[in-house]
């Protein structure tokens, strides 16, 4: 008869979980490598004293022994080397040689023009007469010309072909720009391993300087990139030999062969998803294509994921043993595919940190120790963070493993409960046998089929008639298992989500319902339609059409469930009081999982209220209340303001933005300012306000009116002009109020006063932006800030009439000469004043005069390019700035 499994011990969790702790406790408070040394070493030897008189003291002693083990190992990795080449990153030409270690993709930078992103490390730099040897990472933008018939420059053909005749590729094509633009692979020149002599202009990378703003520069560092730069295809030469390791070139050429045969066997929308989701290549996704899929919660199979890799693990280890392969050839086997398909994707360290779990399981099955997960993926972690303990810090690190160790410590001791002693049950349903084996429920539920099976039998025979129930109830229980630990995971994962991503995964149930299964068929299929594709096309047609059909299912059901408006809700930053509780409730449900099926209930019940708390119930934001708040958001170059009254009344002044020429989907609204916005604490804007119609003012409008649904627009004209257009036609949709601001507007709103100085009445918006851009001045009691948009001359000339006051200044068009006039302060008299600025902008901004007028007008001045988010608290009588020191 069945009996209670007993408690498994799991050494090697605990001590991951001890080796974390000291990983994260060090990363934030530094100390001399020596004090933990010497506090590892000591614990040790503690431990090895106390071995034979008290174990459980000693045991402990070990587990600290982890701790400051983790502690040395954060604080003494190894930086990125080639630091030395940041001096050079100054804004100004140089030459250096170079060679390729990461290759990239051609895609459209204009309508002549195309831009290939690549990584390079240096060999030489040559600057002002003199040559140095420095070696560091560089991530250069290429981009090339196209004449007026669509095919790349000549020049571009040449260097093609001697990278190929160097490199021994026997392919060689011209592409036209539209193919290129719609994502389609091409040879390029820039390979892995190539040397090229280069001019170019080098810059450091920076963050936006915002509280909540993603960390590029470490992202950068991480990737072994110091310093960014762009060239031209006519700066660029091609020197002879060869520099890197010839596994990681059969790797690159192995990898481009793949995607390149991708492209050949499914059309390029297709092709762009099947990159993504069976070689982990994203370079032609859409960032349309990835909101779909985060939206509802099925981004992990755009990437090449631990379930991508299992299922390839699972259909391969099943095929080996239907063919009777011992059972642990199949597994090497298994393991070894998996490891060839990570190196293969080049995806880095998820993908690694799958395989590695799929290994340590498989070999633990083998021992006869697949019960003991938790230990496994203990193991496997220790594996991961003595080699990168940084990995910990980062957000796939802990996606990955929280999700995997969520099934092992809370679904699978629950299923074992629930539904696995049923569909143990649907074995050998003829062997009465076998039913002494079972607990009586599952004995009278398998008594229970052989009477309905009797009933069949009568009209479709014996053997269908116990086959039939059979398969619907294994049906059944499957759907019933993967609902289960798709809920799991969603109320499971909730709290990273909202957390790094902002995001609460609403749809994830159904759209994984429908999803899994297909990515099921998909994997299999698509490996071995590339496979068979490289001996015949032809052959490979019927896998290619499998997959296809599999991929539109997938496609459909995320576009269908992603549509609904419940599946885009977005979440602030939670607090550190509610991280604490959920990420109590979660280790608390870890423990009452194994316990009776009431208790464990009880567990998921109260991590299933945490998830609901922080998908529902917004955090208190950030704010001063009884005062004046002005933030100038750091957006580069652009203009995003945050306004907050004394009563607590939210409007957003522009939302930044990439103007259309620079051909970028970089989307400032969504990736910069609702990021701040979120790490505030707010969920919802009052108003939202559009000055005049630049993109580095609203284009990144409906990505803010999106994520916080506004209930006003304010605009100077609501004729839709240019970009403004789509913006106008989506606040109409959202239903909210789009209300016209002109000169003359006055009226109190939330606690501060509001007066508009500019566009005039009789201003129809037909004029330049810059001349019909908002004017207001907000302000509170004796205080007051003027924000002036892009105003110039002739607009501030109409400001200056009017004698405003204003003790804070937004300076206009982020410092440009064409404004900022000597009457303009003399008349304001501000004591502060701002301006929004990019770093390294090409307009030259803020200009040199405009600056010293400042200075001659004795105003503090503070600038986003230099010091970041800038914050402004007027409280009537006096202005207190502040800083965020954001690096």
């Amino acid at each position: 008869m069945q009996h209670e499994q007993t408690p498994t011990r799991q050494p090697l969790l605990w001590a991951a979980l001890f080796l974390s702790a000291g990983i994260y406790v060090a990363a934030y408070a530094w100390r001399p490598p020596l004090w933990w040394v010497g506090a590892a070493v000591g614990f040790f030897l503690a431990a090895i004293w106390y071995l034979r008189k008290r174990v459980w003291a000693a045991k402990g002693l070990v587990l600290c022994s982890w701790f400051w083990l983790g502690a040395l190992l954060i604080q003494t990795r190894s930086g990125v080397g080639g630091t030395e080449i940041i001096s050079f990153a100054n804004g100004q030409e140089v030459t250096f040689t170079a060679h390729v270690t990461r290759e990239g993709y051609a895609h459209a930078a204009g309508p002549q023009s195309l831009r290939e992103p690549i990584d390079l490390e240096t060999e030489t730099i040559e600057s002002e007469g003199q040559s140095h040897t420095i070696h560091g990472g560089v991530r250069l933008t290429i981009y090339e010309r196209v004449d007026r018939t669509g095919t790349i420059a000549e020049t571009r053909e040449r260097r093609a072909a001697s990278s190929a005749n160097d490199l021994h590729e026997i392919q060689h094509s011209t592409e036209e720009t539209p193919a290129l633009t719609q994502g389609n692979p091409r040879l390029s020149p820039f390979t892995y391993g190539t040397r090229w002599r280069i001019h170019a202009k080098l810059h450091p990378p920076r963050n936006f300087r915002n509280p909540g703003a993603f960390d590029y520069e470490s992202y950068l560092r991480d990737n072994g990139i110091s310093v960014l730069g762009s060239a031209r295809e006519e700066q660029v030469e091609k020197l002879p030999g060869f520099a890197g390791s010839r596994i990681e070139l059969w790797r690159t050429r192995l990898h481009a062969g793949i995607v390149g045969k991708i492209h050949e066997l499914w059309p390029p929308p297709q092709a762009a998803l099947m990159d993504a989701m069976v070689l982990g290549e994203d370079a032609f996704l859409r960032n349309a294509t990835r909101t779909e899929f985060q939206r509802s919660g099925t981004y992990h199979v755009l990437v090449v994921s631990g379930m991508n890799l299992s299922i390839l693990a699972f259909v391969i280890f099943w095929s080996l043993r239907q063919f009777r392969l011992d059972p642990a050839l199949a597994a090497i086997t298994t393991v070894a595919v998996s490891f060839a398909y990570a190196f293969v994707t080049g995806v880095g360290p998820p993908v690694w940190r799958a395989a590695l779990m799929l290994a340590i399981y498989l070999g633990a099955r083998l021992l006869y120790r697949a019960r003991n997960m938790l230990n496994a993926i203990g193991a496997a972690a220790l594996g991961v963070l003595v080699v990168d303990p940084g990995a910990l810090l980062g957000a796939s690190f802990q996606l990955t493993f929280l999700a995997v160790f969520i099934i092992a410590a809370i679904g699978i001791p629950i299923l074992e409960k629930t539904t696995q002693p049923y569909s143990q049950g649907l074995r050998l349903l003829r062997s009465t046998t076998y039913d002494l084996h079972l607990s009586p429920e599952v004995t009278q539920f398998r008594l229970d089929i052989r009477l309905l099976a009797g009933r069949l039998g009568r009209f479709f025979g014996r053997s269908f008639g116990l086959l039939l129930p059979a398969t619907l109830l294994r049906i059944t229980i499957g759907a019933v298992d993967l609902a289960f630990v798709s809920a799991l995971m969603q109320i499971g994962l909730a709290l990273p989500m909202a957390f790094y991503f902002h995001r609460a995964t609403t749809m994830g149930i159904p759209s994984n319902l429908a999803v899994v299964p297909l990515t099921e068929v998909l994997m299999p299929a698509a490996v071995a339609a590339v496979g068979v594709g490289f001996v015949s096309t032809t052959l490979a047609k019927p896998a290619v059409w499998l997959s296809s059909v599999a991929l539109n299912g997938i496609t459909g059901t995320v576009q269908w469930l992603g549509r609904a408006r419940i599946a885009d809700l977005r979440v602030a930053t939670p607090s550190n009081e509610t991280i604490l509780v959920a990420l109590t409730l979660l280790a608390a449900t870890m423990l009452a999982a194994r316990w009776p099926r009431a208790i464990a209930l009880m567990g998921l019940m109260s991590t299933a209220c945490a998830a609901l708390w922080i998908a529902l119930i917004p955090p208190r934001p950030q704010i001063h209340a009884g005062v004046l708040e002005m933030t100038s958001i750091d957006v580069g170059q652009g203009d995003s303001i945050l306004l907050v009254s004394p009563e607590g009344r939210v409007i957003l002044v522009d939302a930044g933005g990439i103007p259309l020429w620079m051909h970028s989907d970089f989307d400032i609204g969504e990736q910069v300012v609702s990021p701040y916005l979120w790490k505030r604490g707010f969920t919802h804007l009052d108003t939202v306000v559009i000055t005049h119609p630049h993109a580095d003012h609203l284009g990144g409008m409906r990505s803010v009116i999106a994520n916080f649904r506004p209930g006003e627009l304010w605009v100077g004209s609501d004729t839709p002009i240019g970009e403004a257009a789509p913006v106008l036609e989506q606040a109409k949709k959202a239903g909210m109020k789009i209300v016209v601001r002109k000169e003359g507007d006055d009226f109190d709103y939330g606690g501060a006063h509001l007066h508009f100085l500019a566009p005039g009445r009789d201003q129809d918006g037909a004029m330049r932006a810059n001349d019909d851009t908002l004017v207001l001045t907000v302000g509170v009691k004796k205080t007051a800030v003027l924000l002036e948009g892009d105003a110039e001359r002739a607009t501030e000339q109409r400001i200056v009439v009017q004698h405003p006051e204003a003790v804070l200044l937004k300076v206009a068009h982020h410092g440009s000469a064409s404004a900022t006039s000597l009457e303009l302060l003399s008349t304001l008299r501000p004591r502060y004043a701002v301006i929004s600025v990019g770093t390294r902008n090409s307009y030259g901004h803020p200009r040199r005069v405009v600056l010293e007028r400042l200075q001659q007008a004795g105003v503090k001045t503070y600038r986003t390019d230099q010091e970041g988010a800038v914050t402004f608290y007027l409280d009537g009588t006096s202005v207190t700035p502040d800083v965020a020191h954001v690096h």
